[in-house]
């Protein structure tokens, strides 16, 4: 299971991704970046990609997951599965290389959407954060309206393309051990007096 690391290390492991597969012979001033709100409506990239993760939630799908076990047998309290909601956003020098980034973005997400531990762990700010047979799955979400209007009010006055996805099932671990005593051998009852 992931540490609390795995949020910061999806969002770099789909931009990377993204970054990667880019064809620079198309898209040679393409940026990509993480942001935030504040950066995107002060100063948005002039050609290229920002992902912004604007919404957390815990997945309530599979609550109940197995605890976590270490080889020396110790247990920790179940992982926390936790979904991101990302908005990816597209901007280009004219209309026509706006519209071919964004799809070309789609497609290498969608050829790619299931993240292995290897492509999670990449050298950067959260190495080793996945175990080996992790895996975190991205996918196109639609935005609601609601969620497009809060959008469009934190990034004016520079909207970009918007599309949403959302990394499922990220498990968050727990430190805490879960303590089991001793089973019980006996039991002794103490036995007070009648009272004088």
């Amino acid at each position: 299971m992931a540490s609390y690391r795995a949020v910061a290390a999806v969002s770099r492991a789909v931009l990377r991704l993204i970054e990667d597969a880019c064809p620079r012979h198309e898209f040679p001033d393409a940026q990509f970046a993480l942001q935030q709100a504040t950066e995107i409506a002060k100063a948005p990239i002039p050609e290229g990609v920002c992902l912004y993760l604007y919404r957390i939630g815990v997945n309530t799908t599979r609550r109940n997951l197995p605890p976590r076990v270490e080889p020396d047998g110790r247990q920790f309290r179940p992982p926390l599965p936790i979904d991101l909601y990302y908005a990816l956003c597209v901007w280009g020098r004219s209309a026509d290389m706006q519209q071919r980034l964004l799809g070309f973005c789609m497609r290498a997400i969608e050829d790619a959407s299931t993240l292995p531990a290897g492509v999670l762990n990449q050298p950067g700010p959260e190495p080793e954060t996945f175990r080996g047979h992790e895996t975190v799955q991205v996918v196109c979400e639609t935005l609601s309206l609601q969620d497009l209007q809060l959008l469009w009010d934190g990034l004016k006055p520079n909207l970009p393309l918007i599309v949403g996805y959302v990394a499922r099932m990220v498990p968050i671990d727990s430190e805490t051990p879960i303590v089991e005593g001793r089973p019980v051998q006996t039991r002794v009852f103490e036995m007070r007096g009648a009272p004088a």
